[in-house]
């Protein structure tokens, strides 16, 4: 027979379950609490009656962090940050392609330092920026993408142009999120431009689902039925959603610091510039090849250019550095790179990689002393365990480590005889240039006489855009900036289509620069739309066509490799009368106006001063001059 005393611990198991279970459900309400946001409406209250919108808020941030302009192409989604943001004095701009207004957000980017913006619409709108975007990310530029997107309710369930946005830019961007209420707008941007801007600068995307952005009695009206709900499940449905917009608005417009958050940017060691300094200073052949990312903030490019100038070492200048010791300086050298660096016993790349620009690193001597510097780490290392070595690496902000390295170096002087070699090439290659240029060809003009008679008409004060395959390359060749941050060019993506957003945003952020974009006639196609947008907004560039009739760099090696043309012939199409019809001035120059090139130019040039974009169509034939050059 059981005794007592052994049943007791069956008696006591009962309640140990009970309490666990009460203490499970317990735990399990207050999740559901939590996540409806039942605790934060206890103290941060909806105000019903308000008329206020997220695109408010979006526009707050966006003028606390000194952004002056917005790309976009409109859509019913962004409509309320569109509106706010005029109403707070930010240049609404408006393409016809959302791809531009990345684009004209990315220059923005580039020549001020600061976080371009572009908003577009849901789905297609977004889609359609993707390659822009990419763009950014390898050139490194400072992008906010801001994204409409279906309300938080219907994710997933068929909205109209509702697809899984996150996962595709993610890959794309330093930092993604989705707001999912109106009190995180605020913060979630303020992250996203820090985020932009630190350590190697890129891309960021923050998706707005449209019941974040409009009014409350708005999103009420699509997401509460007027009508009393019937029934027990109907009236369970309608607290839900009741709720779910209470959540979604509260603490919506309490005060939140808007301004911008420190920036992470990282710096070199001063053990690192003083190894750097020894290296250097036991040079004889030294040689300095400057990036992009040596015109990062926080060093201003004026600041960089006594640097340079101070260290003495002959250097050579890659995208946005192209201009910083301005037309014609004895330390800049512009040919004949691949045997400088051959010779060239200590290499400073200074935000350059070793990527197909370098040959991957085989242009470098196994000799050499390589010292590169860089934001990003994973780029600073690229091929260094196939074709070359580093003697020392360094991490950080390439503009402030060659201020520091000039700095060490004060005093220092190099044999001039190995800058006088380099400067002597130069010569040689440019008596080449000159020859090519007077040589006749089969056809209408030749662009390396053409490109010569730009550089020799170009202004002090212009911004040259670049964009296109062979005649861009030609003119990288002859035409220079006139100063720092006066080149736009796509960067290693080697990306056709960024003209007309990098004018955009280059007369935008310069009024008073004159804008001329170098166009090849296949890449002129991505940008012709965009004169409508230049004549709406009476922004007046200068295009100048480079019109050949065909992807000729493809060709070049098409042809002799594969023996067809296939897919390569283009027409000499009259671009400058489609320009017109867009409402732009157009020009036109053939074999027939040989002896008239400088004065249509400026007749160009007047044309963009009296505040009419400008399109030259100048018709070229073709010359030997890029043969060999890379095309994939």
């Amino acid at each position: 027979m059981e005794t007592p005393e052994a049943a007791a611990p069956a008696g006591g198991f009962f309640p140990s379950f009970l309490l666990l279970g009460f203490a499970t459900l317990v735990a399990a309400l207050l999740g559901a609490a939590h996540r409806l946001g039942l605790f934060y409406q206890l103290m941060h209250k909806v105000d019903k009656a308000s008329i206020r919108h997220g695109g408010e808020n979006v526009a707050a941030v966006l003028r606390a962090h000194g952004v002056r302009f917005l790309f976009t192409l409109v859509g019913g989604h962004i409509s309320p940050l569109l509106v706010a943001c005029e109403k707070l004095g930010i240049r609404v701009v408006d393409t016809r392609h959302e791809v531009t207004a990345v684009f004209a957000a990315d220059a923005v980017a580039r020549l001020t330092g600061t976080v371009g913006v572009v908003a577009v619409t849901a789905g297609p709108g977004l889609t359609n920026t993707v390659t822009a975007v990419k763009n950014a990310q390898i050139a490194q530029s400072p992008v906010l993408l801001l994204g409409g997107a279906a309300s938080t309710l219907l994710q997933n369930r068929g909205a109209l142009q509702a697809i899984d946005q996150m996962s595709l830019f993610r890959p794309l961007c330093k930092f993604c999120a989705s707001v999912q209420r109106v009190r995180e707008i605020i913060p979630t941007l303020r992250a996203a431009m820090a985020a932009a801007q630190s350590g190697t600068p890129g891309p960021v995307f923050v998706e707005l689902p449209i019941d974040v952005l409009y009014p409350y009695f708005m999103v009420q009206k699509e997401m509460v039925s007027a009508k009393p709900p019937k029934g027990l499940v109907g009236r369970g449905v309608s607290w839900y959603l009741e709720n779910y917009l209470a959540n979604l608005f509260a603490g919506a417009w309490e005060p939140q610091p808007e301004g911008p958050l420190p920036l992470d940017i990282p710096q070199a060691s001063p053990q690192q510039v003083q190894r750097c300094v020894e290296i250097l200073s036991r040079a004889k052949r030294p040689l300095v090849l400057l990036g992009s990312q040596a015109l990062l903030p926080p060093t201003p490019s004026d600041k960089l250019r006594v640097a340079v100038e101070t260290l003495g070492v002959p250097c050579f200048l890659g995208g946005m550095a192209r201009g910083l010791l301005g037309r014609s300086h004895p330390l800049h050298i512009r040919q004949n790179r691949s045997a400088a660096l051959k010779k060239a016993d200590v290499v400073v790349l200074a935000g350059t990689v070793c990527d197909f620009r370098l040959s991957y690193g085989r242009v470098l001597s196994r000799s050499s002393k390589i010292i590169i510097v860089n934001r990003n780490r994973k780029e600073m290392s690229m091929n260094s365990d196939m074709f070359w070595k580093p003697q020392e690496a360094v991490q950080g902000d390439v503009g402030s480590f060659m201020v520091k390295l000039a700095q060490g170096l004060q005093g220092q002087t190099w044999a001039s005889d190995w800058a006088e070699e380099l400067r002597q090439a130069d010569r040689q290659k440019e008596q080449t240039f000159r020859e090519k240029a007077s040589m006749p060809v089969a056809e209408h003009l030749n662009p390396v006489r053409v490109l010569q008679l730009v550089e020799e008409t170009l202004p002090d004060n212009s911004i040259l855009v670049v964009d296109g395959g062979d005649f861009v390359g030609t003119a990288a060749h002859l035409v220079q900036p006139r100063g720092p941050l006066r080149w736009l060019d796509p960067g290693a993506f080697g990306t056709l289509g960024v003209g007309a957003g990098f004018a955009l945003g280059a007369k935008l952020c310069q009024p008073d620069a004159e804008v001329w974009c170098l166009f090849g006639d296949g890449a002129f196609g991505y940008s012709l739309i965009e004169f409508d947008t230049f004549v709406r907004h009476k922004i007046p560039v200068m295009a100048l066509i480079g019109n050949d009739a065909g992807w000729t760099q493809i060709s070049r090696e098409q042809v002799p490799c594969l023996g067809s043309n296939v897919a390569c012939g283009l027409a000499y199409t009259g671009y400058h009368k489609a320009a017109m019809g867009l409402g732009a001035q157009g020009l036109l120059l053939s074999r027939e106006s040989e002896d008239q090139v400088v004065k249509v130019l400026h007749d160009a040039q007047q044309q963009c001063q009296d505040g009419h974009p400008v399109v030259v169509n100048i018709l070229i034939g073709r010359t030997d001059f890029r043969d060999g050059s890379i095309a994939v």
